[in-house]
């Protein structure tokens, strides 16, 4: 039998569905739809502060790969011009402020790892040598080099490694950015962020510090060291005041992020009394108050804090947005404006200006604005559902384009990952609601506990619960959308990656016939393996409880023993796919693969699905609407 082509494929799964589709006028999302989306990026104001640049970058699916472009907006009158070459329009803030020095990062090999390097002889081997811990991390093996801040003299060119001989990175490993090193406000020093620990201490711990390293004196000084948790994302102000954000408890990665202020040699913490967590912020011009982005009730919005340590009462925290959208990102002030970036579940990112005077929202760029008008968009809603143990739990519903109340549709409870990240307005080129409710999906979105937005104790009840009230929350949100006349009970799936593959593995051997189908990507089946195996132990000391041989931990028992998905696969009696990605380190391979290889011993339809070069996402175009197709074939197939 021939195999049917993908392009086929995808066009029987939109017909497929049969539902809405061919009624709109319009059309809607599609899998190749959805990888047209240009996705744009600020990149900073020009040198006059007058033009915002920012890239647009569009996938190229014939070449599997991301095609970018750069372009600048004029903040008065949002008047845009492609740039042919943009170098020099930006102010590098890596430049010293006297204009002798530039920072910069490189790699630099410090251990031996690798085989070529410990028997030179052997110039063909293929092997690397650990004697501790932090052997790999994310997507990536260490080969015994690390990230080092560097500051450069621009005359002679010579080149000065500020953390020479370090075992530690600068930036951050994975995911740190230039961000993570700056200009001390006169040059004389640098400021950079690192966490200084090696081996099995660097993996348990998140004991990540600021440091200020002396020009002059080539001093090295640890500006954080009383705080045992993350300490990050140092930027000072015009009059030269260091801010930084920092978590308090060492060993959770999730843990409030507050907004603390050097002020006469010690850190004021500007949030601690604010029921939230800060996710990015921004001095303003005049250092009176910094701006920062925050989840709130299922949203990411932008805030101000005043900034007046002399005065003894706590600072004033204004809520200056308000919407079904998220405030993503803060780029600059200028002139009364905000500049910063805004999404929602139907819109991907655009650039935006805030009216500070006015309190309001305008679009500086419209880049996929055009696309959207031709598609017939999903509606998206609030819902409140009181939970089994009574609390009042937001749930995003998202309904099929062309929504008809007389029909019956397929329903997906959407499990997301984290486990503490917000459900917010976010647009996601994987699990895109848009996408799935243009297929003739409705979609229900919990905040269950455990995201943050809803209160700071609502956040930390996930640890050490992973199978306690999250299960029932998501139970409880389906429940309560099901008794709707609109929605088939016998076609409802669960689908969700990371945290949420986990949900989906538990709740197939807990969800008492609710679902008809799971989707599980990069999902955690065994604690056991997966404490073993994963790279960053801190994460499942704080979550999990710890070791799975620390028999008097009770916490610790509970998870692997009431809440271990692989404890309950006998109960398993619904089709599972389950999706990997080879160089996910996070959660290991080997999770995915005793699902699969358990579902299939079961005697239940399942399906493997395997991406050999991904990590914990998908993020190359071709194998993107690889994804998109085979999530929506398997609903097809199964829901």
């Amino acid at each position: 039998m021939k195999l049917m082509s993908l392009k086929k494929m995808g066009l029987m799964l939109v017909l497929g569905t049969g539902l809405s589709w061919a009624l709109s006028a319009k059309e809607v999302m599609t899998p190749e739809k959805l990888w047209q989306v240009k996705r744009v990026s600020p990149l900073g104001l020009n040198q006059a502060r007058t033009h915002v640049i920012y890239s647009v970058t569009t996938p190229n699916i014939e070449g599997n790969a991301m095609d970018k472009k750069v372009y600048q907006v004029a903040i008065k009158d949002g008047q845009t011009q492609l740039l042919e070459a943009y170098q020099g329009q930006l102010k590098d803030d890596k430049i010293s402020p006297d204009g002798s020095k530039k920072l910069m990062h490189e790699a630099v090999s410090v251990e031996a790892v690798l085989a070529t390097e410990r028997h030179e002889s052997l110039a063909k081997a293929n092997a690397y040598v650990f004697d501790d811990l932090n052997y790999r991390h994310w997507d990536t093996w260490n080969d015994g080099s690390f990230n080092h801040v560097f500051y450069q003299d621009l005359k002679t060119e010579a080149k000065v490694d500020i953390m020479a001989g370090e075992p530690h990175d600068t930036p951050q490993s994975p995911f740190g950015g230039a961000e993570d090193y700056i200009w001390g406000p006169n040059g004389e020093s640098i400021y950079y962020v690192s966490k200084k620990l090696t081996g099995t201490e660097y993996v348990t711990s998140t004991n990540t510090d600021i440091y200020r390293y002396d020009l002059a004196s080539k001093k090295t000084t640890n500006l954080t060291a009383d705080n045992p948790g993350y300490d990050t994302h140092p930027e000072f102000s015009s009059t030269g005041q260091l801010a930084f954000l920092r978590m308090d408890e060492p060993g959770y990665e999730a843990d409030k992020n507050d907004l603390m202020v050097m002020h006469d040699g010690r850190a004021v913490n500007l949030t601690a009394h604010w029921d939230g967590t800060v996710r990015d912020f921004q001095w303003s011009n005049d250092a009176k108050h910094i701006y920062f982005v925050a989840p709130i009730d299922g949203t990411i919005q932008l805030f101000q804090v005043a900034v007046d340590l002399d005065n003894a009462e706590p600072a004033k925290i204004t809520q200056l947005t308000q919407g079904l959208f998220d405030v993503n990102g803060i780029v600059a002030e200028v002139d009364g404006q905000l500049i910063v970036t805004r999404n929602s579940m139907n819109a991907a990112k655009e650039i935006y200006r805030f009216d500070l005077a006015s309190q309001q929202l305008h679009a500086l760029t419209a880049v996929n604005d055009d696309f959207y008008a031709a598609l017939d968009l999903p509606t998206v809603k609030q819902r409140m559902v009181k939970t089994a143990d009574g609390h009042d739990m937001l749930v995003w519903v998202i309904y099929p384009p062309g929504f008809n109340e007389r029909k019956k549709y397929p329903t997906l409870l959407y499990l997301q990952g984290g486990p503490q990240s917000p459900l917010s307005q976010f647009y996601s080129f994987r699990w895109n609601f848009q996408l799935m409710a243009s297929q003739g999906y409705i979609v229900v979105a919990p905040n269950r506990r455990g995201m943050p937005g809803h209160g700071v104790a609502w956040n930390e009840a996930i640890s050490k619960d992973w199978g306690g009230g999250a299960m029932q929350d998501y139970l409880d949100a389906i429940d309560a959308v099901a008794e709707e006349k609109y929605v088939d009970n016998d076609r409802l799936g669960a689908i969700g990656a990371s945290f949420g593959g986990y949900s989906a593995f538990y709740l197939a051997g807990h969800h008492d016939g609710r679902f008809k189908t799971f989707i599980s990507h990069d999902g955690v089946f065994d604690f056991r393996s997966m404490y073993g195996t994963t790279e960053e132990l801190f994460f499942v000391n704080h979550d999990v409880g710890g070791p799975y041989w620390d028999t008097n931990n009770a916490a610790a028992q509970q998870s692997y023993n009431e809440f271990n998905p692989s404890n309950f696969v006998a109960k398993w009696d619904a089709p599972m796919l389950v999706i990997h990605g080879g160089k996910d380190y996070r959660v290991p391979l080997g999770q995915g693969i005793q699902a699969f290889q358990a579902a299939k011993l079961r005697g239940l339809k399942s399906r493997f699905l395997y991406f050999p070069e991904e990590n914990h996402w998908v993020l190359t175009p071709q194998n993107g609407i690889v994804w998109q197709r085979e999530f929506f074939r398997w609903l097809t197939e199964t829901l």
